[in-house]
């Protein structure tokens, strides 16, 4: 396991130490509302607990993208509101996030009380990880705690440069994140497959050349299959491909061979001449039975059968991106059958299954069982690049402040 801090490594009683806490409240806006409060949360058992044990916690966050503008419309001020109705607490607003005013609106904060302060990147210097906002920030606090994840792949103010400069902890969110990434493909229990879909090959190729060096099995759906396929001579129709990568496919395809990863391409598809809900022209057909004028949208039932005897074998499970156009129906089904299976199989003990990324959560959980899986990452980038085998700076830092 990783070695880091998290708040058990604080003192216990924290009466009066002022903790920034930075956090991911970038959450969707609709008519002046929070649409989705998921984000928000996340982060109650942190701010929670670090309020119960008396801290002054001071929440760091960015809102949007201002790019160094202070935008009305994108500052924190609106996520008070929000976030006194989850907390059940009062929750002020401190109009900066470092500097002599934010110094002295903090210095009125009795222990227990709950702050958050004014959106880290209207301040140019934040995407920029400058040392002065850092110092500016890290002034206003005894002890600095990351807990989002989803942008622990940012090397900024707030998420890299803060936590070399104050004692540095990981809050529950991160902490729970962290485990369960390493249980998923740091020190994994085998045999470990991962499911990648999504509908490019180009936005996964490092995702899939780390892959194959690290799991057993390797499950492609979306229509970057459809890249596959076309590199071991199918034709794909009309479908969703990128012909240009077709030798970028055959190289992962050769590093998995080398690696004694098990590549899995769907061998039936469901077929249609147009993208549209039920459409008339549906058929399930073997990938070499694929027409001109068709466009393969979902893996096929047999595939699917046999995708799920796979993961019955299996141990660990990383799954990131759908297997077909699951927005549209009936292009969900191999998604939510396979989905499905795994959620049994994580419920009976025999799976751990970790999932991540916007459209994976949001295909979860339109199968009903994003509360079965036995962890499901909202971070989106950052789970990607983590897919990647790239150091996060955000974790990185964490690490350097063990001991």
């Amino acid at each position: 396991m990783p070695d880091f801090r998290t708040l058990d490594d604080l003192p216990n009683d924290l009466a009066g130490k002022r903790v920034l806490v930075r956090v991911d409240l970038n959450v969707p806006m609709q008519d002046g509302a929070v649409s989705d409060a998921t984000r928000l949360q996340a982060a109650l058992p942190t701010v929670l607990e670090l309020s119960d044990r008396g801290a002054i916690v001071l929440l760091l966050s960015h809102f949007g993208r201002p790019k160094g503008q202070v935008r009305p419309d994108m500052s924190t001020a609106l996520l008070v509101k929000p976030l006194t109705d989850l907390t059940g607490r009062s929750v002020r607003f401190v109009e900066d996030c470092q500097g002599e005013h934010a110094t002295r609106a903090i210095s009125t904060m009795t222990p227990g009380a709950i702050a958050v302060l004014e959106n880290t990147r209207f301040h140019a210097g934040e995407e920029k990880n400058d040392p002065a906002l850092s110092q500016g920030i890290a002034a206003l606090g005894d002890y600095y705690v990351n807990d989002a994840f989803s942008a622990a792949h940012r090397a900024h103010s707030s998420t890299e440069g803060v936590a070399h400069l104050l004692p540095s902890f990981a809050g529950r969110a991160m902490e729970a994140e962290l485990k369960a990434l390493q249980a998923a493909l740091g020190s994994p229990e085998r045999p470990v497959a991962a499911v990648v879909g999504g509908a490019k090959v180009s936005t996964k190729l490092a995702v899939l050349l780390h892959l194959v060096g690290k799991v057993d099995h390797l499950i492609i759906g979306g229509g970057m299959a459809n890249t596959f396929l076309a590199a071991r001579g199918v034709n794909v129709g009309k479908s969703l491909c990128e012909h240009e990568l077709t030798g970028q496919a055959d190289a992962i395809l050769d590093a998995a061979d080398k690696a004694n990863c098990t590549v899995h391409l769907p061998y039936d598809v469901v077929v249609a001449k147009e993208f549209a809900v039920n459409p008339p022209s549906l058929r399930t057909v073997n990938v070499h039975e694929v027409a001109e004028d068709e466009m393969i949208l979902d893996v096929g039932p047999s595939a699917v059968e046999a995708l799920g005897d796979a993961l019955k074998t299996c141990r660990t499970l990383v799954w990131n991106g759908p297997l077909g156009a699951f927005e549209t129906p009936p292009f969900d089904t191999a998604t939510v059958a396979l989905a499905r299976i795994a959620a049994a199989l994580t419920t009976d003990g025999s799976l751990v299954s970790v999932a991540g990324g916007g459209d994976t959560v949001a295909a979860l959980n339109h199968a009903g069982v994003a509360g079965d899986f036995t962890f499901v990452s909202t971070a989106g980038g950052a789970f990607l690049e983590w897919m990647e085998g790239r150091d996060l700076p955000g974790v990185s830092a964490l690490l350097q402040q063990k001991g």
